[in-house]
């Protein structure tokens, strides 16, 4: 069962998606699941907020954009009407793997945003 129902904002920076239908405890089991699947770990942060990375930083800084690093964060807030508004947001520019860097973030925040519609 789908429990994705809109996308609210969707930025550069941060994307918002509304849930209903699921509790947020199962919700973020659910984004847990997905971001460890898809090679994410989970650096800081508990169920409702929580931040991910994926590569290795200082090969980043040393090797630019030949090494895959990303930093994303993660907000779930339980809404007045019992909807769930998940907030997943960038953490780090790119800048250090230059403007190809920069557009590998860009990328993955969309390609984050498009599997996060699908739960």
């Amino acid at each position: 069962m789908a429990y994705f129902v809109k996308n609210l904002t969707n930025t550069n920076d941060l994307t918002s998606n509304l849930y209903a239908g699921i509790q947020p405890m199962e919700l973020a089991e659910k984004l847990d699941a997905m971001f460890k699947t898809d090679g994410y770990v989970l650096v800081e942060g508990q169920a409702n907020n929580a931040t991910y990375e994926k590569g290795n930083r200082v090969m980043r800084i040393l090797f630019g954009a030949f090494v895959k690093y990303f930093k994303f964060n993660r907000t779930i807030t339980l809404n007045p009407d019992q909807t769930i508004t998940v907030n997943f947001s960038k953490q780090t520019s790119g800048m250090s793997g230059g403007l190809v860097g920069m557009n590998q973030v860009k990328n993955e925040l969309i390609r984050m945003n498009i599997l996060l519609q699908q739960i």
